[in-house]
């Protein structure tokens, strides 16, 4: 039986667990609504709540949201065990009353997750909000525009210098900040809130999970990967600060990255955004027709394919069980939030900037 005490913590903590369910069964409900989303939460609740916690965040020179994430990570450690333990000494009654203060903290984070940011997922597509919509496109489209990237990835290449390619991180995150600033003032479907990049604490397990950058929900922190070839790093950042613009899915996130990268006049920056670019739309056009893709590869510049060769060197160096798993369960996780291509969300960036060329071709 339990006591006074225990009934009382029993009840509080099935009462909130029960409330936590209903608000996180609601907001689930508006996902349906994307209209609502966009008028109340993503041009309403978020940019309140981005600008809060840029004002805070953006004070400390390192990374919060990772000292946050390795507190929870000690927490869940410490949990298990101790409730392994009362479990062996058969406390039933005090490991069920722990397991479900368990279960309201990660429902809290899960609410608060979706509130301060997560609701962004649900919101209109990017291509609705920019006159995107359609990404019909031809092969000889795809091939045209793909040969234009080549070039352009060709020239801004042959343009750097070997300052450039041995640039203090530092400058790569001003660098990448001002162009996220441009791309906000030239248009005002690209909204920012006082945007800011850091390296991650994290950075040697992001390489071993086949990270370059992620952005933490829940202190709206920018962070990027400052180990991975510095030719990544600039749109890298770009990409992730457009997650905090509230660019939920990933290709969104891509493309407003590549806009700020191919309108500044950093050259290192430029070169990234192409590069990235470059890579998308040759895994398209070779999906589309392997043999233009072939006809088309001769074209990159040597230096260009040597940075290729050189990333994918990087990145299958850290390979390990740790990133098939890490990749699984994100692509889940991006199902799970209104992507549900999983981590082929990342290459669907084409579909936005082939838009982008009918648009302009049409004018």
């Amino acid at each position: 039986m339990l006591n006074k005490r225990d009934r009382k913590i029993l009840i509080a903590r099935l009462i909130t667990i029960i409330s936590l369910s209903v608000v996180i069964f609601l907001l689930t409900l508006l996902a349906g609504y994307p209209q609502t989303i966009e008028r109340y939460y993503s041009n309403g609740l978020y940019p309140l709540i981005c600008g809060l916690l840029h004002a805070i965040f953006n004070i400390f020179p390192f990374s919060a949201g990772d000292i946050l994430y390795l507190a929870a990570i000690a927490y869940l450690i410490y949990a298990f065990v101790r409730l392994i333990k009362l479990v062996i000494k058969k406390a039933l009654k005090e490991a069920g009353i722990f397991l479900l203060g368990i279960v309201i903290c990660i429902q809290s984070a899960i609410l608060i997750f979706y509130l301060f940011w997560g609701m962004n997922y649900f919101r209109p597509s990017a291509g609705e909000r920019l006159r995107l919509c359609d990404t019909s496109y031809t092969t000889a489209d795809l091939k045209a525009e793909t040969s234009i990237i080549i070039d352009s990835a060709n020239a801004c290449r042959a343009r750097l210098t070997k300052a450039d390619l041995s640039e203090d991180n530092s400058v790569i995150y001003q660098t990448a900040v001002k162009a996220i600033n441009k791309l906000s003032n030239d248009s005002i479907n690209f909204r920012t809130y006082h945007p800011a990049v850091k390296p991650s604490i994290l950075t040697h397990l992001l390489n071993y999970i086949g990270t370059s950058g992620y952005y933490n929900p829940f202190t709206g922190e920018a962070q990027i990967n400052y180990q991975m070839p510095i030719f990544n790093r600039p749109v890298v950042a770009c990409h992730e600060m457009s997650h905090q613009m509230g660019f939920g899915a990933e290709d969104e996130a891509d493309f407003a990255g590549y806009l700020a990268g191919i309108s500044s006049n950093d050259r290192l920056l430029r070169y990234s955004a192409y590069h990235l670019a470059l890579d998308e739309f040759m895994h398209a056009l070779y999906y589309r027709d392997s043999l233009l893709n072939k006809q088309l590869k001769p074209h990159i510049s040597m230096a260009v394919h040597k940075d290729f060769v050189f990333e994918r060197a990087y990145w299958r160096s850290y390979q390990s069980k740790i990133d098939e798993l890490s990749g699984i369960f994100y692509d889940r996780f991006l199902k799970a939030n209104n992507q549900p291509q999983g981590l082929a969300t990342y290459n669907r960036m084409v579909l936005l900037v082939m838009a982008q060329y009918k648009n302009k071709a049409h004018r």
